[in-house]
């Protein structure tokens, strides 16, 4: 079964239960997180977007420079750059670096936090910007010819690009759980991100999307789906358990816990998908096989912040469990990120690689 395992890297060494120290873009940290990652077996790594994080396209080529095979995913919030400069962007870095990336648009939930960029557009039209904007870019890949265009967002003449990605053209991650994320995703979205909510409701919001995809006239099984978890593993359940525990304690001391945490935006603003987190906190900690929606409740869900918690034994068949939905790409990172990571490559991936090697898809 072909499944992406993807992980996430950052800068520095920063999480929601260890404070920032030190620089915050560290070379020799970014240059080990990333070849972790390769070494631990993972397919691609996330680089996130926030309004006071590094900039995604030079930790990319930081990072490229210092893997081999391994693959990036690079978050991107349509608005603050034209879509064809973005096109000249993302080819010029995915030709730079061999292939290897993909592109993660993500509209934005926070009329706060885009503000801190000049955005003041309400969330409704960042989504139907965000359609206009991803016409553009495949438009500008596409094309041997100059491109005009008069959107509701965007006017050109003459538009060309020498360069277009390797394979002409980038996967097309998308992330959203509301009605105009499933709209504007399934309509462009290569693979659909998630977060990880319990199964139940997991298979509603891929429904949703495969009908969205149908209504834009695809075959739904042509969207893949990524969900994403904080595994937090020990050598046994209860050892496992002990750990979640110590890290939620750890994570409530520090009261909205996460870095960059200064930075928040206010809770009136969560996205759907965070009130979907913590709507199944509020109906219990634990759910199906490892599920625990402790964390996202202790943070305010302002990201992916749900856990799956046992040995890697229990870890791999949950994640599986997921991958019976129809869920395609896994998307895991540790409260721990380097140790984690290096753990994982030992105990838990061989353990998802070796399940899938035994499971049909089901649905």
């Amino acid at each position: 079964m072909a499944v992406e395992l993807v992980g996430m890297i950052r800068t520095a060494d920063t999480s929601e239960v260890r404070p920032p120290s030190g620089p915050p873009v560290d070379r020799d940290y970014l240059r080990r997180f990333a070849q972790a990652h390769e070494e631990a077996g993972f397919d691609r790594v996330l680089i996130g977007y926030h309004s006071w994080d590094a900039d995604g396209f030079g930790v990319a080529g930081y990072a490229a420079a210092h893997t081999e095979r391994l693959g990036f995913l690079l978050a991107h919030r349509p608005g603050f750059v034209a879509p064809t400069l973005a096109a000249r962007k993302l080819a010029t870095l995915d030709q730079l670096i061999g292939g290897r990336l993909a592109v993660h648009v993500i509209s934005g939930a926070s009329d706060t936090e885009q503000r801190r960029d000049g955005d003041y557009s309400d969330k409704a039209a960042r989504y139907r910007r965000t359609d206009e904007y991803l016409d553009v870019v495949r438009r500008v890949w596409e094309s041997d010819e100059p491109l005009d265009h008069e959107g509701e967002f965007y006017r050109f003449a003459g538009a060309r690009s020498e360069v277009v990605p390797v394979n002409g053209r980038l996967p097309v991650y998308f992330g959203g759980s509301s009605a105009d994320a499933y709209r504007v995703g399934g309509k462009h979205a290569d693979v659909f991100a998630l977060w990880g909510e319990p199964l139940a409701e997991t298979a509603e919001q891929i429904a949703a999307v495969r009908a969205s995809a149908a209504e834009h006239g695809r075959d739904p099984d042509d969207v893949g789906i990524s969900v994403s978890f904080r595994p937090i593993i020990g050598r046994t359940d209860d050892e496992a358990w002990e750990r979640a525990h110590g890290i939620l304690r750890t994570i409530e001391s520090r009261g909205s816990g996460s870095s960059g945490a200064m930075l928040a935006f206010p809770s009136a603003e969560r996205g759907v998908g965070s009130q979907r987190l913590l709507d199944a906190a509020e109906k219990g900690e634990r759910h199906d096989r490892a599920l625990w929606t402790a964390p996202a409740k202790a943070t305010g869900a302002a990201g992916n912040s749900t856990a799956l918690v046992g040995s890697p034994e229990t870890v791999a068949k949950a994640l599986l469990d997921y991958v019976d939905l129809g869920v395609t790409t896994l998307l895991i990172r540790g409260y721990e990120p380097l140790e984690d990571v290096e753990d994982w490559g030992r105990h838990l991936l061989p353990r998802v690689r070796e399940e899938l090697a035994n499971r049909t898809p089901v649905g």
